[in-house]
């Protein structure tokens, strides 16, 4: 009894005990918890809204999404047109820093590589991956390396951008600035004026020039055949004529060696058809000797027309495809890390996998003073036409030298601005940087660099891909003959300035 009784007030004084801890407990965790979601509050700011400008707004030029913000910027010619909450790369997934443009447009795509999600108004930005779409937003990033959009922001704006749209994604704020500066592109006004008439001119002669060569190849074939079967026809006459030769010399020595008249009267029957025979033939083969001969002579020059033709259409393609290129916005990227000038512009030729074709024919050397020194990623873009040309604006993303001080380093060789500048027309780009071209960059894309000294979790995940030229190379089917051959020597493995991860090839097709 006594135990029980001693039992149950140790119960009783325990059950005591408790109630004091229990609520002291129970108030640390409420105010752990109002302190966690104080913190949240903290690291994740209100969300914010889609906002546009206060003015009529021109066909968007760049979008510079900032990662610390979570926040896409549309600019026009003018400054900015439209903003919007984002989310971007959860880490080890990070969404990469770097320069791109938009490769690829899909108004209902739906990923390969994620459970068939969703991913709607999709505009491209890598082929391994990466690109700006509507999604859920969350208030912080949550992707896995996309850039998510709210999404009738990502539908209104999907017709109002067109692929080759520079697209910056920035490690912090950033934005576009009124610049010039004396080695910035600038055209010739007759040259920009002139330039529609003469691709139209040369797209007409190159058009009559494979026409032409289409005949004459035609004709070659043609000669080529009939000389051919002259040729043939000669080697049998020469066969008969060698038996029918044969035959006489028969007869003549059967008759020589006949010992009786009945011999000699069979050699010489024997005699009397081989000769007139071996006549006719060699008669005939001299005939088709100089028939051959004028057929052989003419299949020739058909065959020298046909080469003539062909190197006409082949000089006449290029210069129409040069010169249409010169109609299109041209961007120039120059890389400290590999110490060359690339030149891209959009051939706006479709490709059988999605995307379009890019020119890459320029890739040369190019002078950077101090190459040891870190010179940043500028990009600077043309916006406008003004009195001088171009009216220009810059953007830094990676800060090493300003922007101005990155210019003045640089030498770009004359005959490329012979090339390029006195077409250039608004939205074409300069852009300088210590990074190489990423290997996702090949004949499907403008530009792709990323900076090595941010994270791309996002981008470095994606399945690599076993042969994708990169770089450069002449990817333009002109339509008029010439042949697609991407350069699968360009820009290999290079040496990189700056530590950071190793890109892997695009995987064509799976994302």
């Amino acid at each position: 009894m006594l135990n029980r009784l001693t039992t149950a007030q140790s119960t009783g004084a325990m059950r005591r005990c408790r109630r004091p801890a229990m609520v002291t407990l129970a108030a640390m965790a409420g105010l752990l918890a109002l302190t966690a979601d104080a913190a949240a509050r903290q690291a994740r700011p209100a969300p914010a809204t889609a906002a546009v400008a206060p003015r009529d707004a021109g066909e968007p030029i760049m979008a510079i999404v900032s990662i610390k913000t979570q926040r896409v910027t549309f600019y026009d010619a003018d400054g900015w047109i439209l903003r919007a909450p984002v989310s971007t790369g959860i880490t080890g997934r990070e969404t990469p820093a770097g320069v791109f443009a938009v490769i690829e447009k899909d108004q209902d795509h739906h990923s390969s590589l994620y459970d068939d999600a969703w991913m709607p108004n999709m505009q491209r930005l890598t082929w391994n991956g990466i690109a700006l779409h509507g999604g859920p937003l969350p208030g912080y990033a949550a992707s896995h390396g996309c850039v998510r959009m709210p999404y009738e922001f990502a539908e209104n704006l999907f017709d109002k951008t067109r692929i080759g749209m520079r697209v910056i994604i920035a490690p912090n704020d950033a934005a576009p600035v009124a610049f010039s500066h004396q080695a910035l592109l600038v055209p010739n006004a007759d040259a920009v004026a002139a330039a529609p008439a003469r691709a139209e001119r040369l797209v007409d002669e190159a058009a009559e020039a494979a026409e032409t060569a289409a005949e004459a190849k035609q004709a070659a074939a043609t000669a080529a055949r009939e000389s051919a079967s002259l040729t043939a026809s000669i080697r049998k006459l020469e066969y008969l004529k060698t038996r029918a030769d044969a035959e006489l010399a028969f007869a003549d020595k059967a008759l020589a060696a006949a010992k009786t008249d009945q011999a000699k009267a069979r050699a010489e029957d024997l005699k009397q058809k081989a000769g007139p025979k071996a006549a006719e033939l060699g008669t005939q083969l001299d005939t088709a000797k100089a028939d051959a001969k004028s057929k052989l002579d003419a299949a020739a020059a058909a065959k020298d027309a046909a080469k003539a033709a062909a190197a006409r259409k082949s000089d006449t393609a290029k210069a129409a495809s040069e010169a249409q290129l010169a109609l299109e916005p041209v961007s120039v990227y120059i890389s400290r890390a590999t110490q060359k000038l690339y030149v891209r512009r959009n051939t706006h030729k479709p490709w059988p996998d999605g995307g379009e074709v890019f020119d890459a024919t320029i890739e040369v050397p190019v002078t950077i003073r101090d190459p040891d020194q870190p010179i940043g990623t500028h990009v600077f873009t043309a916006v406008a036409r003004n009195e001088a040309g171009l009216r220009w604006t810059a953007v830094t993303i990676d800060s090493a030298d300003d922007a101005k001080d990155a210019l003045d380093r640089i030498t770009i060789p004359q005959d490329v601005l012979d090339r390029i500048a006195p077409t250039a027309v608004p939205r074409s780009s300069i852009i300088i940087s210590d990074e190489p071209l990423s290997s996702e960059t090949n004949y499907r894309t403008e530009f792709v660099a990323v900076l090595n000294n941010q994270p791309q979790g996002g981008f470095v995940t994606r399945r690599p891909t076993a042969d994708v030229a990169v770089a450069s190379g002449n990817f333009w089917d002109d339509g008029l003959g010439s042949l697609f051959q991407p350069n699968r020597n360009a820009q290999p493995g290079t040496t990189r300035l700056r530590s950071g991860p190793t890109y892997y090839p695009v995987q064509r097709g799976w994302w």
